[in-house]
């Protein structure tokens, strides 16, 4: 069954063009090998496909540069030459925007000012107190942000301050607190808010006692 003929033209679905690319590429890289092996010639193709991606074939017996040489010497062109220009012509372009910014930031530092004229000096104090109101509200930001932090710092310490005043006058509400256990040891201290020694002194101790009611619970406030 012979194979149909298609229409040579763009072929709209991107996936069914690259498959198509890819084939033939192969297929012209394979005939320019043949041509090279059978024939004795230097071949060389570039290809760049419509996603930019970069295909070449050289023959093994030359390189890109010998063939560009010989075409140059056939044709009676330079190709190297017109493309050294195009470089040099754009680093002078690039050279004169170097000059120009180095010379604006040199004016904005308030040197080399003696070239510019009146309307120019002007345009440049106009431009300083524009990147100086920039600045400022830059700052001003910042130091908002600044104190924006430091409140929230401030609030979460007055929260904490607060909840132990809570917890403080919890703690003087409790008549246990802060108190041993009768039941308990000789000498059993206490530490609370505020800070309480609490001590047992035994019987054989008389002249600690006031009386036969009073209570053998002294207490001791301790200093910071």
């Amino acid at each position: 069954m012979a194979r149909g003929k298609i229409q040579i033209k763009r072929i709209e679905n991107q996936t069914n063009r690259q498959v198509t690319y890819s084939k033939r590429r192969n297929g012209l890289f394979k005939k320019a090998h043949e041509l090279t092996v059978l024939c004795d010639a230097r071949v060389s193709i570039i290809m760049v496909s419509s996603t930019q991606k970069l295909h070449e074939y050289i023959s093994p017996t030359a390189t890109t540069k010998q063939l560009v040489d010989q075409y140059q010497k056939a044709v009676g062109v330079d190709l190297w030459s017109s493309h050294y220009e195009k470089m040099q012509e754009q680093l002078k372009k690039l050279k004169d925007v170097n000059r120009n910014l180095r010379k604006e930031i040199r004016q904005r530092m308030g040197e080399s000012l003696n070239d510019l004229s009146y309307d120019e000096l002007g345009f440049l104090m106009e431009d300083v107190d524009n990147s100086l109101r920039a600045i400022r509200e830059r700052k001003y930001k910042v130091i908002g942000n600044q104190i924006e932090t430091h409140k929230k710092k401030l609030r979460n310490v007055e929260e904490i301050h607060r909840n132990l005043l809570l917890e403080l006058d919890a703690r003087g509400e409790d008549p246990h607190y802060g108190l041993v256990d009768n039941g308990g040891g000789d000498y059993n201290p206490v530490l609370g808010y505020p800070r309480v020694l609490a001590l047992r002194f035994q019987p054989t101790q008389p002249n600690l006692h006031s009386g036969g009611g009073s209570s053998d619970l002294t207490t001791f406030a301790l200093l910071e």
